[in-house]
């Protein structure tokens, strides 16, 4: 509707300097009158917009984001909806998101979460993430997931001390490692985060929504509901 184009022109200039804009191909002075008088309908067309802009920007790499490095997923692994999750194990406030997550996966049976290593905060965290795929690798991905962030920041002691508690191949893992197995996959998670905005975490991308920040339990649950009904 040429209405509501007039609307988003008038959200991007400052609803202020709205009467600046030239609203002669969008109805003239009755739709700037409409707008004066109905103020409210500007935050409407303003997420409708943000919206379309979030499918747009999804749409071309929905398959990747879903598609996770092979055993790095939480909760049920054939699951019908996907929350993908951009975590970095120095994060202080992904390590408080974990039990949000876990809380999701106990209400939600057919939830799929798929974790996206995001080393971004500090050169251990790029260990931690090879360690976390190598674990993905051998089918430990979730002890280790756990392990490491209760045990804190990753250092060389606790990537090692949560790779024993899950059960890892430290030999093979290292192996792995030493080859740049992993590297590759990282590159990309950080480039798609690039691509849709994402940087820093957690970020969260489920259905068209991306949700900054450790939001908590109650804001991902409706970002979930949203989802399901779209």
């Amino acid at each position: 509707m040429r209405w509501l184009a007039t609307i988003v022109l008038a959200v991007f200039g400052g609803f202020a300097g709205a009467a600046a804009w030239d609203f002669s191909g969008f109805g003239g002075h009755a739709t700037r009158d409409y707008l004066y008088a109905h103020p409210e309908v500007l935050p409407e067309a303003m997420g409708r917009y943000q919206v379309k802009q979030r499918q747009a920007q999804l749409a071309p790499v929905r398959g990747q984001l879903q598609t996770p490095f092979p055993g790095a997923v939480l909760g049920n692994p054939n699951g019908k909806l996907t929350l993908v999750e951009f975590s970095d194990y120095a994060c202080t406030y992904c390590r408080q998101s974990v039990a949000d997550v876990q809380q999701l996966i106990a209400a939600n049976p057919d939830l799929r979460v798929v974790i996206r290593e995001y080393p971004i905060l500090r050169p251990e965290s790029v260990d931690a993430a090879r360690m976390g795929l190598a674990a993905a690798q051998q089918g430990k991905f979730a002890a280790f997931h756990e392990a490491m962030y209760a045990l804190g920041p990753p250092s060389k002691a606790t990537i090692e001390q949560a790779a024993r508690q899950a059960g890892v191949d430290l030999a093979a893992a290292d192996k792995a490692i030493a080859g740049g197995l992993y590297d590759s996959f990282l590159k990309a998670n950080i480039a798609l985060a690039s691509r849709i905005g994402i940087d820093g975490t957690p970020g969260w991308v489920i259905g068209d929504r991306i949700i900054d920040g450790a939001v908590g339990s109650a804001a991902l649950s409706d970002a979930i509901a949203e989802a399901r009904r779209s």
